[in-house]
């Protein structure tokens, strides 16, 4: 069983492959692609966001149950998440029912004026996703803000985290059939 990552149709193009190999090295685990229809929905007129609790409903119904896709499955979007009671998500995770999502839209150099950058955006899709990930692989937040399972509440704490997941976090994940 291996880590699924389902790219979003209106996704950035080109960062699919080198986002999934960095999630694989920060985790230690294969991941794979997959394809499969799926409808985004739960968008808010008012926020011009998207729910990402209504994303992870659509997901677990669709995608765990119609076609039966076995582990953690991450779905990757360029729209724009909320949860209530935040502005704004970078990712969701759902444990149990092993899904998540992450955004790209705040993952982008352009959404904040500054020079769009393709390797700023994969790695800030991978440290994302790697993050929702583990969450679905039994890890909670994690102190320290070097550790790809800290909770970045903006892009400056985000772009600091380091690849790679602290030794508690690393012993905490331990191995796990990929």
């Amino acid at each position: 069983m291996s880590i699924n990552i389902l790219w979003d149709q209106q996704r950035p193009e080109g960062i699919e492959l080198p986002v999934a190999r960095m999630i694989e090295m920060i985790l230690g685990k294969e991941t794979g692609l997959v394809k499969y229809p799926f409808l985004v929905d739960g968008y808010d007129r008012d926020r011009n966001q998207h729910d990402a609790q209504q994303i992870l409903d659509r997901m677990q119904d669709t995608l765990t149950r119609r076609y039966e896709i076995a582990g953690p499955l991450l779905l990757i979007t360029p729209r724009d998440l909320y949860v209530n009671g935040c502005d704004f998500v970078f990712g969701l995770a759902r444990p149990a029912s092993s899904v998540a999502v992450v955004s790209t839209a705040r993952l982008r150099n352009d959404y904040y004026g500054r020079v769009p950058d393709d390797t700023d955006l994969v790695d800030r899709a991978a440290k994302e996703g790697a993050h929702e990930l583990g969450h679905l692989l039994g890890l909670g937040h994690c102190t320290d803000p070097e550790c790809v399972m800290f909770r970045p509440r903006t892009l400056d704490e985000l772009d600091r985290k380091r690849k790679v997941l602290c030794p508690a976090c690393r012993e905490a994940l331990g191995p796990w059939e990929g």
